[in-house]
């Protein structure tokens, strides 16, 4: 399982972090640990890897992965983070270890080495966030079913 959270800035803009280690951006969060719900781990994450103590809001998608050549089933979660003040953008303190940068993204601008199944998680769930969906939050390999 994995978990993480959608935030934005005040103009309505997706916060995406940079990996060190993989070449596409990812939202803020990760693997879900042993005896961890997803949404503690997803809180976790956002403490380790942006330096910010955050609680998420609402569930906007599980994302329901078939197993393939490269990777095995999942299920990937996906929590509002709500909307960021400047004053806590300027406090974000990257983990060196892991990120190299965090970036703000317009909906129609989001980086095309975003992975495919990412940005449909991510922008049915901006949909979901921003009622323009049906409520639903079950997702199959990044699409609303």
């Amino acid at each position: 399982m994995g978990s993480g959270a959608l935030f934005f800035n005040q103009n309505n803009q997706l916060l995406l972090v940079e990996p060190s280690y993989k070449p596409t951006w990812e939202i803020p969060g990760g693997v879900v640990e042993a005896n961890e719900s997803p949404r503690d781990c997803c809180q976790r994450e956002i403490a380790e890897e942006l330096g910010l103590t955050l609680s998420v809001g609402r569930l906007l998608c599980v994302d329901y992965n078939p197993t393939t050549d490269s990777r095995l089933e999942s299920l990937m979660f996906i929590f509002d983070g709500g909307q960021l003040s400047d004053q806590t953008i300027s406090r974000i303190s990257l983990q060196p270890n892991e990120l190299v940068s965090f970036k703000f993204f317009e909906r129609d601008q989001l980086p095309s080495n975003l992975s495919a199944t990412l940005k449909a998680r991510i922008l049915g769930s901006w949909d979901q966030r921003d009622g323009l969906a049906p409520a639903n939050a079950y997702f199959e390999t990044g699409a609303a079913l």
